[in-house]
């Protein structure tokens, strides 16, 4: 108990001596992150089923956003879901999507000023759980603070497909000529239609669990993203995790592709 108590004082201070360090210096807009490891975690954490590293992930994603805030980050994309995973058993997935609601709805419900959306194939969720993410976003509509996308059936390449039908879509429903459109086809027409649209281009891209590879994630809106891979399991990071990721973020040298 003691024991406890003191690791956390100390991990305080260092808390504080990271984010006083990171004062003035360079940070990103947008922040992207993939939340890896969760069945790794609960495995070595001894549980026989995998679900309890989810749920523990999940409540972690609460206090993540707080530390964004804290950071004074402006945007942050949560990748919890890939189009590839919906072809898991429908026993793993089932419980899994369950506590994305719930984990989706609990950072909507939070006393935060959060805009929270949520990206991805839709149409490809169960729909019960695509009306039901659906629903808990939809009361963040209005809020000013930080923005916030959740992932949920996203696919890199998939979202570009989508955008390209969209921009046709778009053109020939006002009855616009598809050959003209292919002819003036631009980067735009694909980032005017992106899931989330509005959004700036990820600044920064944090993978856990020391995978080291992004798998399709933000293919279009990464282009000059910097990416930083973390040894540690989504349910165990902390926020000195995060603080040692914007240090490392600071010190690079952005060149766009110059």
């Amino acid at each position: 108990m003691a024991y406890r108590a003191l690791r956390a004082g100390l991990e305080a201070l260092y808390v504080r001596r990271l984010a006083r360090k990171l004062e003035g210096k360079p940070r990103p807009r947008h922040v992207a992150i993939m939340l890896d490891g969760n069945r790794r975690w609960a495995r070595g954490a001894g549980h026989d089923d995998v679900r309890e590293g989810y749920r523990v992930g999940g409540a972690k994603v609460g206090d993540f956003l707080r530390w964004c805030d804290a950071a004074d980050i402006e945007h942050v994309t949560l990748w919890m879901l890939s189009d590839d995973n919906l072809h898991r058993p429908p026993a793993e997935l089932g419980p899994l999507l369950e506590i994305i609601e719930e984990t989706v709805a609990s950072i909507c419900a939070a006393d935060e000023d959060w805009r929270i959306d949520v990206i991805g194939a839709l149409d490809l969720l169960p729909g019960d759980t695509a009306r039901a993410l659906k629903a808990a976003v939809a009361g963040t509509t209005g809020r000013t603070g930080l923005k916030v996308d959740v992932a949920v059936g996203y696919g890199g390449r998939r979202e570009i497909i989508d955008a390209v039908r969209s921009a046709f879509d778009k053109h020939m429903s006002a009855g616009g000529d598809p050959r003209e459109l292919a002819e003036n086809f631009d980067l735009h027409h694909i980032s005017d239609n992106l899931y989330s649209p509005a959004a700036a281009d990820t600044d920064f891209i944090i993978r856990t669990s020391g995978e080291q590879r992004l798998s399709g994630f933000l293919l279009w809106q990464s282009a000059y993203a910097e990416v930083h891979f973390v040894e540690v399991l989504w349910p165990a990071f902390r926020q000195i995790d995060l603080l040692r990721a914007l240090r490392s973020y600071a010190v690079r040298d952005r060149r766009y592709g110059r």
